[in-house]
């Protein structure tokens, strides 16, 4: 008996533009489609006050289908939340959305992307190494809601992975991308 294997549905061309105010229900839709722990209204605002974050949508035929919201530092970007709406996975949305974060790179300042995936998160892991990030250390119970482990994952414009030393805070994640 062979076992049976996901096929990507039908791919989809989308547009990612900057995350505004009114973007804010259907990004919480996906968000709680997407998390066992979801963030609240509030949680993204707080986050997206600060000035070194980011919040990126994906938008398909007037709907946000996915967004990612992330970090700005000196050499890197960090993601700390990233979701496609159920109905929209496997359409080749999440890679268009990690695409438009590699071309935020540059080979003289920011190198590298860095986000931590929950250990039990085996197709975030899977989808991130195909675009290719690498498993860099774990984080042992860097998720404060359940304590759980993460992989702190990297990618780097020119293959030259870094080991991290910075301190990391429990709020980050991903969704299961399957």
């Amino acid at each position: 008996m062979k076992a049976l294997i996901a096929q990507p549905k039908d791919l989809v061309r989308v547009h990612i533009r900057w995350m505004i105010r009114r973007d804010m229900a259907e990004v919480l839709q996906a968000e709680q489609q997407s998390f066992d722990y979801s963030w609240t209204e509030e949680d993204f605002l707080r986050c997206l006050r600060q000035r070194n974050c980011i919040g990126m949508v994906a938008e398909f035929n007037d709907k946000v289908v996915g967004f990612m919201i992330y970090e700005l530092h000196k050499t890197k970007l960090h993601i700390l939340n990233f979701a496609v709406a159920p109905r929209f996975r496997r359409m080749g949305i999440a890679g268009q959305m990690v695409s438009k974060l590699i071309g935020k790179l540059s080979s003289h300042r920011r190198t590298r992307i860095t986000l931590a995936v929950r250990e039990r998160n085996l197709t975030a892991q899977l989808f991130f190494r195909a675009q290719d990030f690498r498993a860099m250390k774990v984080l042992r119970g860097y998720y404060e809601d359940s304590g759980e482990d993460a992989f702190l994952m990297q990618y780097h414009i020119d293959g030259a992975y870094v080991d991290e030393v910075e301190e990391f805070s429990g709020n980050a994640r991903v969704a299961n991308l399957d």
